[in-house]
């Protein structure tokens, strides 16, 4: 695993603790930790069934499937089980450090949800204003039709502008350019949108490119949650990092949760692996200047992605997610309302444009399965196949970490690993590890 590959921003596309350090390093202020359980048993876990989660963890790493991981399962705001395994480098062998750094990729999307969700509270936006009343670049959108008889676009007028509601749900038409599968996709390539010089030329790009279909009639993941960053600039008058330190990471004291690593906590960004695609093997993925696409978060970005810019710790994490499951506040730190946390949780695409796959493999989009206010939701469990509780609000990041938010059970869990592929579905498996523990719920 020691080879050193370079990866392409594709990757991309792949949708506590009590916090000690080795003496003398690092001895900057860490994000307070949740208060541990007094035992699994008092918030209703059963301990010996609870050893499969972390058996199965602990195998995925033992198997080479992943070099290192941290989990953490709290239930009414008390850490139930936190776990560090393997390394945060294969080169080095270095131990998973318990205050390591991870590029959370997409799971910064809920994040922006949260800093949408902030300004909806003030009365700046609602779900449905058009998305040209904050970014009028995007009022002549086209509507890519197909190719005509000489292999050129055919596009028609849009019917009308998406609208907010649209935007932070992915029914809104925008492509994302994570892949080549749709010929639209291919001219976000093209244009470099991931690749944009600040969210304002993001949004030019984005507005001289086709919707891949009419706002509303499909879910398609998409490059929506940046245009959300643009709209938070615009409506506050801060930058996107800015105003999320400002009314989100400093209130929950997420000390850690940045757009980038500063020089002094470098060390503790774990290492990020891939799959070599000449030889098949999970070698590390590096920064290099003749594939520039791979980001390097030890640097400013040439944007603040809210689709997928910022690197954070477990025990940060843990706190956003805790926020969510108390309906918007955490140790007197009010974020947003209950009603407004409930109101992303609650599923936004409409029947008539229900899709079978999300755009990842693990999950799909039906009557059961939802997507709301940039989180996915499960409306119902059960008919699902799920364990958790009716609600759960989650999704995950390119590099392989995932979270999810269960408010009929008060349980939160963060996984974290630093993978673009080859994980398989530790989301998955984790859940089913965490409820089949989960016996006594009433408590």
């Amino acid at each position: 695993m020691t080879r050193r590959v370079h990866l392409l921003a594709t990757a991309l596309a792949v949708a506590t603790l009590s916090l000690t350090t080795a003496p003398g390093v690092h001895a900057q202020a860490r994000a307070p930790a949740l208060a541990a359980a007094a035992s699994p048993e008092s918030v209703g876990f059963d301990s010996q069934r609870l050893k499969k989660l972390d058996a199965a963890m602990a195998k995925a790493v033992a198997d080479g499937r992943v070099v290192g991981m941290q989990t953490l399962l709290a239930r009414h705001g008390k850490v139930v089980a936190t776990n560090t395994y393997g390394k945060m480098s294969a080169a080095t062998g270095q131990p998973m450090q318990k205050d390591a750094i991870f590029r959370i990729y997409s799971m910064t999307k809920p994040i922006t949800g949260v800093a949408m969700m902030i300004l909806f509270e003030e009365g700046r936006w609602r779900l449905d204003d058009p998305v040209t009343k904050f970014l009028p670049e995007l009022k002549d959108l086209k509507v890519w039709k197909g190719l005509d008889s000489k292999g050129q676009p055919t596009l028609a007028p849009v019917r009308r502008a998406p609208t907010m509601r649209e935007l932070m749900s992915h029914t809104a038409g925008f492509g994302y350019g994570l892949s080549d599968r749709h010929p639209v996709d291919k001219m976000y390539q093209e244009q470099q949108v991931l690749g944009s010089n600040g969210l304002q030329d993001l949004t030019t790009k984005v507005a001289g490119l086709p919707l891949l279909f009419q706002p509303g009639e499909r879910w398609s993941y998409s490059v929506a949650v940046d245009l959300q960053g643009a709209i938070i600039e615009r409506l506050s008058g801060q930058t996107l990092g800015q105003f999320m330190d400002s009314r989100i990471f400093k209130p929950l004291k997420m000390t850690d949760t940045a757009f980038m690593v500063p020089a002094d906590k470098v060390p503790r960004l774990a290492a990020v692996y891939g799959e070599d695609p000449k030889t098949k093997q999970i070698v590390e993925a590096v920064v290099s200047p003749d594939n520039p696409q791979v980001q390097d978060f030890t640097k400013p970005p040439p944007f603040e992605s809210g689709g997928g810019g910022l690197v954070g710790a477990t025990a940060d994490y843990a706190r956003f997610a805790q926020m969510m499951a108390n309906g918007g506040e955490l140790d007197g730190a009010r974020i947003l309302s209950p009603a407004s946390v409930e109101m992303m949780g609650t599923n936004q695409i409409p029947a008539a444009a229900l899709v079978t796959s999300n755009g990842s493999a693990a999950s799909f989009f039906n009557e059961s399965i939802g997507f709301g206010l940039d989180v996915m939701v499960v409306d119902d469990p059960r008919r699902a196949g799920t364990l958790e509780g009716k609600g759960t609000m989650s999704w995950g990041g390119a590099a392989g970490t995932w979270f999810w938010v269960d408010p009929t059970n008060d349980v939160i869990f963060v996984g974290m690993v630093q993978q673009y592929s080859g994980t398989g579905d530790l989301g998955g498996l984790s859940r089913t590890l965490v409820y089949q523990a989960l016996v006594d719920p009433a408590k």
